[in-house]
C-alpha cells in the first residue's frame, strides 16, 4: 500500500509525539506555528479545478473567447479592416491590463483566462492587418470566421503569429491556461500544412490527412510529456502546463488511429493491446485522457469480437451488455486498487524513467 502524501495533523498529535520522545517538547510550539503559517499559504495551481467558482471562471472566459473568435460575425467586418484591426488591438490591450489588475489581487485563474483572451485575439489582428496592407494571398476566403472551419494554407501566418504571442505570454505570465490556444493553434497548423502538401482532390488525400493527424497527435503527446516532466521537476513550476497538449494530442492521435481500417485480425488485436497500454500509461502519468481513450478502444475491439462471434444471434445485445458491465466492474476494481497499482508499476521501472513521472 502506497504512503499517502497528505494527512491531518493536530497540535495534540505533536504533544503526543513529544511525550513519546519523538520530538523535543520545546519544538512543539515553533513547529505548530510553522505548520499554521504553511497551511495559510495559497496552494499552487497544479491543474484545472472544478469547484463551482472555477466553473464560472472558465465558462465566462470561454464565452468571451468564443465571442472574439468562433462567433465573429460579418457585422464587425463592415467596419473595414483598419477598424477591425484597431478594435482587436484595443480589446487585446484591455485584456492585458485587466489580467495585470486581477493578478495584483491574487486572482490568478481569471487573470490567466483574460490573458488567454488577449492571445486569442492575435489571429484576428493579424488577419485584419494583412488585408489592410494588401498582403492577404489571392484566392483565400474573405471571412475571418472561416479560420475555425476551413482548412487553408493561407492561415499559416495567423497561426505562427498566435504561437509567437503565446510564447511571449507564457514566458512573462506563466499561466497554464495559455497552453489552450497553443494546443489548438498547433492542431490548426498541422491541418493547414497537410492541405498545403496534398490537395483535397487527390485520390489518397483522406488517407494522408488521417495519417498526418496521427503523426501530429503523437508528437503533441510527446511534447506534453516533456512539458509535464519539466513542470514536475524539483525546480519546476509545479503547474499543469501539459493538460491541453495531452488532451488535444491524445484525442487527435487516438481518433486518427481508430479511423484506420484493416481486414487483418492481427492489426485489430494490436490496436486492442495498444489501448490496454494507454490504460496502463494513464496510471503512470496520472492522466485520465489516456484511460478514457484506452477504455473506448478496448470496448470497440470487444464489440467487434462480439459482433463476429454472435453475428445474427439473439445473444449479441446480451454480449454488449456484458461488456458494458465488465468495463464498469473494471472501473470499480481500478478505483479500489489505483494507488497500489501505480506504486507497483513505478517500482518496476528503471530509476532513470521514474524521475520523469509524476510523484505518486
Amino acid at each position: 500500500m502506497s504512503t499517502p502524501d497528505r494527512i491531518v495533523v493536530t497540535r495534540t498529535h505533536l504533544q503526543h509525539a513529544a511525550g513519546a520522545g519523538l520530538l523535543a517538547a520545546s519544538a512543539v510550539d515553533p513547529l505548530w506555528r510553522h505548520l499554521l503559517a504553511a497551511a495559510a499559504e495559497p496552494a499552487p495551481l497544479h491543474g484545472p479545478r472544478f469547484s463551482f467558482t472555477h466553473i464560472l471562471y472558465y465558462f465566462g472566459g470561454l464565452l468571451a473567447i468564443g465571442a472574439a473568435t468562433l462567433f465573429m460575425t460579418e457585422g464587425f467586418q463592415r467596419l473595414g479592416y483598419g477598424g477591425l484591426l484597431a478594435i482587436s488591438l484595443l480589446y487585446g490591450a484591455g485584456c492585458v491590463w485587466a489580467s495585470g489588475r486581477l493578478a495584483a489581487r491574487a486572482l490568478e485563474v481569471p487573470a490567466g483566462i483574460v490573458a488567454t483572451l488577449a492571445v486569442c485575439l492575435v489571429p484576428l489582428a493579424t488577419w485584419a492587418a494583412q488585408n489592410a496592407l494588401g498582403l492577404w494571398p489571392d484566392g483565400g476566403t474573405t471571412r475571418y470566421a472561416a479560420y475555425h472551419t476551413r482548412i487553408d494554407w493561407r492561415w499559416l501566418t495567423l497561426e505562427l503569429a498566435t504561437l509567437a504571442a503565446a510564447a511571449v505570454a507564457l514566458w512573462r505570465l506563466r499561466y497554464p491556461f495559455l497552453m489552450m490556444p497553443v494546443a489548438f493553434t498547433l492542431w490548426y497548423l498541422s491541418m493547414d500544412l497537410a492541405r498545403l502538401i496534398v490537395a483535397p482532390t487527390d485520390a489518397d488525400a483522406w488517407a494522408f490527412y488521417r495519417d498526418f493527424s496521427c503523426f501530429f497527435g503523437l508528437l503533441m503527446v510527446l511534447f506534453a510529456f516533456w512539458v509535464d516532466a519539466r513542470s514536475r521537476a524539483p525546480q519546476g513550476s509545479g503547474r499543469d502546463f501539459a493538460f491541453w497538449p495531452y488532451l488535444l494530442g491524445m484525442l487527435t492521435f487516438w481518433c486518427a488511429l481508430t479511423l484506420r481500417r484493416s481486414d487483418s485480425e492481427l492489426d485489430k488485436l494490436l490496436y486492442a493491446l495498444l489501448n490496454l497500454g494507454f490504460i496502463v500509461l494513464s496510471a503512470l502519468l496520472q492522466r485520465r485522457v489516456f484511460a478514457v481513450c484506452g477504455a473506448l478502444g478496448v470496448a470497440a475491439y470487444l464489440g467487434y469480437l462480439s459482433s463476429k462471434l454472435f453475428r445474427d444471434s439473439l445473444l449479441f445485445p446480451l454480449a454488449l451488455t456484458a461488456i458494458g458491465f465488465a468495463v464498469i466492474a473494471c472501473g470499480i476494481w481500478w478505483q479500489r486498487n489505483e494507488d497500489r497499482l501505480q506504486a507497483t508499476l513505478r517500482q518496476r521501472l528503471p530509476a532513470s524513467l521514474r524521475g520523469w513521472l509524476p510523484q505518486a
